[in-house]
């Protein structure tokens, strides 16, 4: 049995006036929840911003790619100073 926060789950999303769907694991969508309400955006308008910035990376990968960086700005550095 897939542990819940690994189970994929896909979204239909309008962004830039085009509707998409995105399939993330559970806990990537909860990160993405987490990361808009910091930022005071909806997850749509925070998956724009992502989307307009990745270049040629599959949107789904560069999602979870902004996660780990955000997750990691966050987190002090072991055994750092």
């Amino acid at each position: 049995m897939t542990p819940p926060a690994s189970r994929m789950r896909k979204h239909s999303l309008v962004i830039a006036g085009h509707s998409t769907s995105i399939s993330l694991e559970s806990a990537f969508w909860d990160a993405l929840k987490e990361l808009s309400r910091e930022r005071g955006l909806s997850v749509a308008a925070l998956v724009a911003e992502i989307d307009a910035n990745r270049g040629a990376a599959n949107l789904s990968s560069a999602l979870r790619v902004r996660l780990l960086e955000f997750y990691r700005d966050r987190t002090p550095v072991q055994g750092a100073g």
